[in-house]
């Protein structure tokens, strides 16, 4: 193609490029940013533009880990962290309860905790026996003195490269990561592909055709009220339109081809004898958690991270008697033949107003006025503040479901789910693993193969213990399940991302639908 026939198709970022770096000169993403003043989404198009042009071509890749802090790790770098607040008011008043020092640092009960178990996990503090926190060995806060560190040079430097970081800080970093199985990230992990590129030998005759045409990259591309008012259009000029492009395709609607797999997977289970439930998007502490036998100030309840109503904060009232009888089981087991948790039931807490972070709420909502023997389920959209990647998302979809009588069993538990892995996903294989839910004894964990990402978790499961369905009035076996509908589908429709499942790239919706 003929330089200039090229000329009247390059994009202003792509004429800045080619005008602004040497043909001898290498093209890295981090240099174009800071010579041009382009945001990263105008960097890519660039070389994309660029690179199908034959304008550039790669010379070297490599992927690289750097680290990055969250929007909560930029306010605790500010505010300090729960453990460095904690440390600091021990040492100013002396021994406190949990709930004492969550209300004087105005703190969250579940971060209180959390930071108290990770301070008395280090030996710096510990428990008496009137369930006072007061100081053990306060020599021994390295964490605390190394994680402050960390956010105070990442503050200054926005990111640090996996290579640059030691051992030590690594696993500090880790640990209060942004991903999945972990509280509210501090530290954001970020896998960055970096590209260098060269300039082909067609780029220096292009960029002498830009000169010899005056073009400059900051000609005008659509006329504006503010250009004709400034009398702009008089000094400036205009870039080339063509009236030969395409007109847009005229296409028929379709059905969304995930949707039309969530239909069938209601159609499948309502088949099979299934009643469907449902709820609201918006709940309680009680039902997400309290309900599930969940303790309020443990770190177990961190694998179930939730997103907060800012306003309202609290509902009116928990129905009863299921508040009561929650209560007695974490205070002391109540009729369960538990222990419970043996601390003071928060009742305010409970109220906090929530996103669903899993359908089990669902579940455990519908005990109350299940049918014995019965089967339910629901399509449940929950929420949790997760790493989005090719298997998490913010926002996701599960299946839940419980069934009820006096003959159901782990055996029941397990042929329903190879069912959804075989026959609803698709999967050729299934396996099952041991896990741990606060809520069901014993737990499992079902694993289907992905042709391309391998063995992938598919969701939980179990038997409800006594601790969450004799609250709700239920003394029959439970079994419970909580599986991902996105994973399934992306081994129904063959899809490698999750993220592909709600793209706004209609094309690619478009190839995957079935009707």
């Amino acid at each position: 193609m003929e330089s200039l026939a090229v000329v009247k198709m390059l994009h202003p970022l792509e004429i800045k490029v080619l005008l602004r770096f040497a043909q001898s000169e290498e093209l890295e993403a981090a240099e174009v940013l800071r010579r041009l003043e382009f945001n990263q989404g105008q960097c890519n198009q660039a070389f994309s533009w660029l690179s199908a042009k034959g304008l550039i071509q790669e010379h070297e890749r490599a992927s690289r880990v750097h680290y990055e802090l969250t929007e909560l790790g930029t306010e605790l770098q500010k505010n300090g962290t729960p453990e460095e607040r904690m440390a600091a008011l021990l040492e100013k008043e002396g021994p406190l309860t949990l709930p004492d020092i969550a209300e004087k640092l105005g703190l969250e009960n579940r971060d209180v905790g959390s930071a108290f178990g990770q301070l008395a996990k280090d030996g710096m503090l510990a428990m008496d026996a009137e369930k006072k926190v007061a100081f053990r060995d306060p020599s021994k806060d390295r964490r605390v003195r190394k994680t402050r560190a960390l956010l105070d040079e990442l503050a200054k430097k926005e990111s640090l490269p996996n290579e640059s970081v030691n051992p030590e800080d690594r696993d500090i970093i880790l640990a209060s990561s942004k991903k999945r199985g972990s509280s509210k990230g501090v530290f954001r992990i970020v896998q960055r592909e970096e590209i260098s590129y060269r300039f082909t030998s067609q780029a220096e005759k292009v960029r002498k055709a830009l000169k010899s045409e005056g073009v400059t990259g900051d000609e005008i591309g659509a006329l504006t009220p503010q250009i004709l008012e400034n009398r702009e259009w008089e000094t400036k000029g205009f870039r080339a339109y063509s009236v030969n492009s395409p007109a847009a395709r005229v296409l028929l609607g379709r059905a969304n081809p995930y949707a039309v797999f969530l239909e069938d997977l209601k159609d499948k289970l309502v088949s099979l004898g299934f009643e469907e439930f449902d709820g609201p998007l918006v709940e309680t502490e009680f039902w997400n958690s309290d309900a599930l036998f969940m303790p309020q100030f443990h770190a177990a309840r961190d694998i179930h991270d939730v997103f907060f109503v800012k306003e309202p904060m609290h509902a009116k009232a928990i129905e009863q008697p299921y508040l009561d009888n929650v209560a007695k089981v974490h205070e002391n087991g109540w009729v369960t033949g538990s222990r419970g948790w043996n601390y003071r039931f928060d009742r305010d807490f409970t109220r906090r107003l929530i996103l669903r972070s899993q359908g089990t709420v669902l579940s455990a909502k519908t005990l109350s006025k299940a049918k014995i023997p019965g089967k339910y389920f629901g399509t449940v959209r929950c929420f949790r503040p997760d790493a989005v990647d090719a298997t998490h998302g913010a926002e996701f979809y599960q299946t839940e479901g419980i069934v009820l009588g006096e003959e159901v069993n782990l055996k029941t538990l397990l042929g329903l789910l190879e069912m959804f892995a075989l026959e609803v996903a698709g999967a050729k294989e299934v396996r099952f693993a041991p896990d741990y839910f606060p809520f069901t004894e014993p737990s499992v964990e079902v694993q289907m193969k992905h042709p391309k990402l391998g063995w992938t978790e598919l969701g939980g499961s179990g038997i409800f213990r006594p601790e969450v369905t004799k609250p709700m009035g239920v003394d029959v076996p439970v079994a419970a399940w909580g599986l991902g509908i996105d994973r399934m589908a992306m081994v129904s429709m063959g899809i490698n991302d999750m993220r592909e499942l709600f793209t706004a790239d209609v094309e690619q919706v478009r190839l995957r639908t079935r009707r």
